[in-house]
C-alpha cells in the first residue's frame, strides 16, 4: 500500500484493520498505524461494507488540518476519539492562520491549522508538548 493517497489532505496514517464494530447507522473502524497508536473513525454503514473493512485489511486514515484542535493539557478529558500526545516540531504563524506540526512518539507527524490568536494564546513553540485532537467523524477511511 502506498504511504500516502493522492488527496489535500494532510494527514494521512496508513495501517491495519484492528476493528470494526457495526452500529444501527454506523460502523466505528480501529486503524491500527504503528507505534502503539491507532486512529478511530465513524463512517456509515454502507461505507464499511463498499470499502469491505474487517480486521486484518489496510486503509488509510486521513484528516485535515483545519480538523485538528490543539491542547496544551495533555490530562486534558474529551469527547475526541483520536488523542494524540507529541511534542511541536514547528509553529508557524501565517497572516492569519498557523500551521503547527506535532511529533508523535516513532516520529509519525500531524499537522494542524489553528488561528494566529491560538497559536499565541496557547504559547505554541518548538518543543512544547501538546494534545492533537480529532473527532472520529472527521476521519476519512480509504483502501486501495
Amino acid at each position: 500500500m502506498s504511504n500516502r493517497a493522492i488527496t489535500s489532505a494532510r494527514n494521512q496514517f496508513p495501517g491495519t484493520v484492528s476493528a470494526v464494530t457495526e452500529g444501527m447507522v454506523n460502523t466505528e473502524v480501529v486503524l491500527d498505524i504503528g507505534g502503539g497508536s491507532s486512529v478511530t473513525a465513524i463512517i456509515t454503514n454502507a461505507s464499511a461494507k463498499a470499502l469491505g473493512l474487517k480486521a486484518g485489511a489496510e486503509a488509510i486514515a486521513i484528516f485535515k488540518a483545519s480538523w485538528v484542535i490543539i491542547s496544551i493539557d495533555t490530562g486534558l478529558r474529551t469527547s475526541a476519539r483520536n488523542v494524540f500526545k507529541g511534542k511541536v516540531k514547528s509553529a508557524k504563524a501565517g497572516a492569519v492562520n498557523a500551521e503547527v506540526i506535532v511529533e508523535l512518539p516513532g516520529g509519525r507527524e500531524v499537522a494542524a491549522i489553528i488561528t494566529n490568536e491560538s497559536l499565541e494564546a496557547l504559547g505554541l513553540k518548538a518543543g512544547s508538548e501538546v494534545c492533537a485532537l480529532v473527532k472520529s467523524s472527521h476521519v476519512i477511511v480509504g483502501v486501495k
